[in-house]
């Protein structure tokens, strides 16, 4: 498996690509409210994107038709931004959203509430981030990914919530999918992770049970018993120390 460790310079573009992700994920926790279309959320997104001199990631990616991924309730990832797709209270949504520049990617998701959510909903948000963090804190030089991968695992279990198996984690960088792959679960991965690899940790977690599937547009995964999920992403530099996140504010 050939990953690429990231150069100084690599690494100074990603912090600059991870920036314009999380300027995005800033002002989606600022808009997202009821009466407002998922294509509303991915006009502003777009325009972010561009004002910060960056190329959309995921327009155009294997003919992604958007800017970001906009996934409602049961959506578990994938879902493609709709004028006709109106928010309503109570409701939750996943935004990913990918930047490039200069040729670095960063790539970032985070749930978020639109009004007031039930406790179970909210209970699935607080974790699922917290998932994110159980796997992020693993992600040092010489550990395994499966470390990383148990971690996500553990807090899942913690409140019996459903594990998305066929999607998750990739590494990052020149490309937006690029290997490592890291699963959301224990599968006995011996993969070491090394000082200046760059990796997205990213847990899908259910309400109901694990399994999914695709709707008819080829894209947007949804929930087979139709439960609300959740999904939270970071793009990590994996340092001797604590691991860096790239996709946060500079």
């Amino acid at each position: 498996m050939a990953v690429h460790k990231k150069s100084r310079e690599e690494l100074k573009l990603m912090r600059e690509a991870g920036n314009i992700v999380a300027l995005v994920h800033q002002e989606m926790k600022r808009i997202i409210e009821p009466g407002v279309s998922t294509k509303y959320l991915d006009d502003a997104a777009a325009k972010i994107i561009k004002e910060h001199k960056a190329i959309p990631t995921f327009l155009g990616y294997n003919g992604f038709p958007a800017t970001i991924c906009a996934s409602v309730n049961g959506e578990v990832v994938h879902g493609i931004p709709r004028e006709t797709c109106i928010l309503k209270e109570g409701d939750i949504i996943s935004i990913d959203v990918g930047a490039t520049y200069h040729g670095l990617v960063g790539d970032g998701a985070w749930t978020y509430p639109v009004g007031n959510i039930s406790d179970e909903c909210k209970m699935l948000l607080e974790t699922t981030e917290r998932a994110l963090f159980a796997g992020i804190e693993k992600m040092r030089d010489n550990a395994l990914l499966d470390e990383v991968s148990g971690a996500v695992e553990d807090v899942a279990n913690e409140k019996k919530l459903g594990i998305v198996r066929q999607y998750g984690g990739h590494g990052v960088g020149r490309q937006m999918h690029e290997e490592p792959f890291v699963f959301n679960y224990r599968v006995g991965n011996k993969f070491v992770l090394k000082n200046g690899m760059t990796i997205a940790i990213e847990p899908m977690l259910n309400l109901g049970g694990d399994d999914v599937h695709t709707l008819e547009d080829d894209w947007t995964v949804v929930t087979n018993d139709g439960k609300p999920s959740a999904h939270f992403e970071h793009t990590i530099h994996v340092t001797d120390g604590e691991p860096e996140i790239l996709t946060k504010l500079l």
